[in-house]
């Protein structure tokens, strides 16, 4: 599935409006560069563009934590319930009710192998409704 994205800031439940497996917590792009100004997001980019946009891919949401001074607050929305995301990057795996069942934080060594074994469970025909 394409990798889908959404941006910050957003109302909560932004990323429940579809079906996904996978969040992806991650830096915001700065608008004068369109680069990311988190270098560890910046060293797994391809491999997670990579993963998640294959089409028999798991259904995975790029969620964009804002730029770095939104980051740094500790109002940040995500920082909160339900997420409690601390770092970025930050994957977190979702069974079909919702609930987290696994999470990757700061993929600042990221690696391929380390990302397929915590996909590793993951099939097709799985699902949730966030």
């Amino acid at each position: 599935m394409p990798l889908r994205e959404v941006q910050f800031p957003l109302d909560m439940e932004s990323p429940r409006s579809r079906k996904e497996e996978i969040l992806i917590f991650f830096s915001s792009r700065v608008a004068e560069t369109n680069l990311l100004w988190c270098p560890d997001c910046v060293a797994v980019e391809k491999l997670i563009v990579d993963t998640f946009n294959l089409e028999q891919g798991p259904s995975a949401v790029l969620v964009y934590v804002g730029q770095r001074s939104e980051w740094k607050s500790p109002d940040n929305i995500f920082r909160k319930e339900p997420w409690n995301v601390t770092s970025i990057p930050t994957i977190i795996k979702l069974n079909n009710a919702g609930q987290e069942t696994g999470r990757l934080v700061d993929g600042q060594n990221l690696v391929s192998e380390e990302l397929s074994s915590f996909l590793g469970q993951w099939q097709p025909s799985r699902g949730c409704s966030l």
